[in-house]
């Protein structure tokens, strides 16, 4: 049995994915994720860090005045991004690196998003800690994901699909960020669960 992808594999996977993402995800954001980036985006203010910015997708969404940094695993995802900021107009700082070891400074950010991306994480809890450590105190968290459902049947359906999808590109169906917050140290404010359970969007703050 093949096993999940380490990080070189997942930004080799992400790499090839890159060109077909925005036209894939652009369903499921339709369907499942409607609303999710503008109720994320509009909450954010400062200086802002956004976690697995993928080809740009919020970068639209944002109020004017933030100062956007992004950062992603995947080069090609990043290139993406960069057309698209420059096609909106919007200055945006770029790195590559790895959410489990973010390359910023202790308490640097306002603003810490993270939208679709904590579920491709190998290991949410280090990404989580990151986060919080980046923030300043009274900093705003973020996130919108897919979460495992509170329906029996869903959440089965949904184990099923996480044995294949996190072979192929470390997609996991079933987390829930959620539950992990507080003992980051975080204080939630904010917590929506949609879609039969299987959408979840937080705002959370480092006290």
């Amino acid at each position: 049995m093949s096993r999940k992808p380490g990080i070189d594999g997942l930004r080799e996977v992400w790499d090839r994915y890159a060109p077909r993402y925005d036209r894939d995800i652009g369903f499921f954001e339709r369907v499942q994720f409607g609303g999710g980036r503008e109720w994320v985006c509009s909450q954010a203010s400062g200086a802002v860090l956004e976690v697995a910015i993928g080809t740009g997708r919020n970068l639209e969404h944002y109020p004017a005045g933030v100062e956007v940094t992004g950062l992603d695993l995947s080069p090609v995802m990043l290139g993406i991004a960069r057309d698209r900021a420059a096609s909106l107009g919007r200055e945006v700082s770029l790195h590559e690196g790895d959410a489990q070891a973010l390359p910023f400074a202790d308490a640097s950010f306002d603003t810490v998003v993270c939208t679709l991306g904590l579920c491709g994480v190998p290991d949410e809890c280090k990404a989580i800690a990151e986060m919080h450590r980046v923030l300043r105190s009274g900093g705003k968290l973020l996130l919108l994901d897919h979460v495992g459902s509170h329906h029996r049947l869903i959440h089965f359906g949904q184990s099923l699909l996480e044995k294949l999808s996190v072979r192929m590109c470390g997609d996991y169906q079933t987390r829930r960020p959620l539950l992990l917050l507080e003992q980051a140290g975080f204080v939630v404010h904010r917590q929506e669960r949609l879609k039969l359970g299987t959408v979840e969007r937080v705002a959370a703050v480092k006290p």
